[in-house]
């Protein structure tokens, strides 16, 4: 009994600390601030790897390997950025990679690591009535089918856009192309999604391709089981 309070005790803890504090533990094999810096992260990074890969599967692969990569050189962040913009670098040249191997034909460039200097911010849960809820699921399985359909050149900007509410500048910087590239492909993905569907989920774009509950919990789990094994912690 008193273990498990005292690991809830320690739970909490770490989630009030910031993210420099986290950073600082998860340097020092503190498991604990591992699984928060993943809770927190994996809402913005499975999105940004689902715009660069075809599924959630291939997306979670990548989310996985980077998440594995970063904490096992974590030594290497200087802190230039913040570390949630050094892991978004890190996610996308991996799903840019994982993509690669699964569709050789296409090229990516990969992000520099020394010219993104974004501070990146997380949006909190927003909780709604059961029945919004439903409507909102639904609402997603169409969403996620039409955009799925788009190439991720396309795709990424546009869910760093209408998920993440990043301005055109921020994308132009994150994906280093020019802001007009930007812009240019978010009308054309715009265009390419039917425009009565775009009517109906106006506004509701933050609620696709979500990363949560026990997936969220499992992904922190494989981490650690992998930084356990590499001998990290």
């Amino acid at each position: 009994m008193t273990i498990g309070t005292n690991r809830k005790t320690e739970t909490h803890f770490e989630s009030v600390k910031s993210e420099a504090e986290l950073v600082a533990d998860a340097r020092n094999g503190n498991e604990m601030a591992i699984r928060e810096l993943v809770r927190r992260l994996n809402p913005r990074l499975f999105r940004v790897a689902r715009g660069i890969v075809e599924t959630d599967a291939e997306a979670e692969d990548a989310l996985q390997e980077a998440y594995c990569s970063a904490f096992s050189k974590i030594d290497s962040f200087k802190e230039r950025a913040s570390f949630s913009t050094w892991i978004t670098r890190i996610v996308i040249n991996t799903s840019r990679m994982q993509r690669r191997r699964m569709r050789p034909e296409e090229e990516y460039d990969t992000v520099e690591e020394t010219d993104l200097s974004r501070v990146l911010t997380f949006p909190g849960h927003n909780p709604e009535l059961p029945d919004a809820a439903i409507g909102r699921a639904q609402l997603r399985g169409l969403l996620e089918a039409a955009v799925s359909e788009l190439p991720p050149y396309l795709r990424l900007p546009f869910l760093l856009r209408e998920s993440e509410e990043m301005s055109v500048l921020a994308i132009a910087r994150e994906l280093q192309i020019n802001p007009i590239t930007v812009k240019t492909r978010l009308f054309r993905a715009r265009r390419r999604l039917r425009s009565t569907l775009e009517r109906q989920v106006r506004g509701g774009f933050e609620a696709i391709f979500p990363f949560g509950g026990k997936r969220c919990a499992n992904m922190a789990n494989r981490v650690v089981g992998h930084l356990r094994a590499d001998g990290r912690l």
